[in-house]
């Protein structure tokens, strides 16, 4: 049975609550070194499911949220960071002028206009960056400028024409 999204990040939650926990157990060590054995484990087979499966099968992989980021885990995630970020401002669902990747820094510019706010466009992109590339350690999110303002040379004339009258 395939999870729902919502279903896959609660497990996700669940697991990071779970670890915290073990973290506070007196002595947390072997549970963490099993924790690690079989995430380098599971990392060694999808390792494996890649190299079989080729490019096509990478790519496939890298479009499911749920494989994708178990591929950011174990660092075998096919598309480099500007690329993950570019689709993760697309996938957000927010019109987006310019994403530009600069080292561990996203910056990106939404377009002017629309009916979300840019406080919310600007939270919604932040939350998909974070979750395509983990690795970006900033982002920054601006609204582009106001276009500028064209007077049309009629208008001129016409304003120039009714002044002299």
């Amino acid at each position: 049975m395939a999870l729902t999204h919502e279903e896959a990040a609660e497990r996700v939650r669940r697991i990071d609550e779970l670890i915290d926990r073990v973290g506070e157990l007196p002595d947390p060590e072997p549970a963490l070194e099993l924790v690690r054995a079989l995430l380098d484990l599971y990392g060694e087979a999808l390792e494996r499911i890649l190299a079989a499966g080729g490019d096509e099968l990478a790519a496939r992989l890298a479009d499911d949220d749920l494989v994708s980021h178990l591929l950011l885990l174990h660092d075998l995630h096919p598309l480099d960071a500007a690329e993950r970020v570019r689709r993760a401002v697309r996938r957000a669902g927010v019109a987006a002028e310019d994403v530009e990747i600069d080292g561990e820094v996203a910056r990106v510019r939404l377009r002017r206009g629309g009916c979300a706010s840019a406080r919310g466009d600007a939270a919604a992109v932040e939350e998909a960056i974070r979750n395509a590339a983990p690795e970006i350690a900033r982002v920054e999110v601006a609204e582009a400028p106001p276009p500028p303002v064209l007077i049309s040379v009629d208008a001129v004339r016409r304003t120039r024409t009714g002044a002299g009258a």
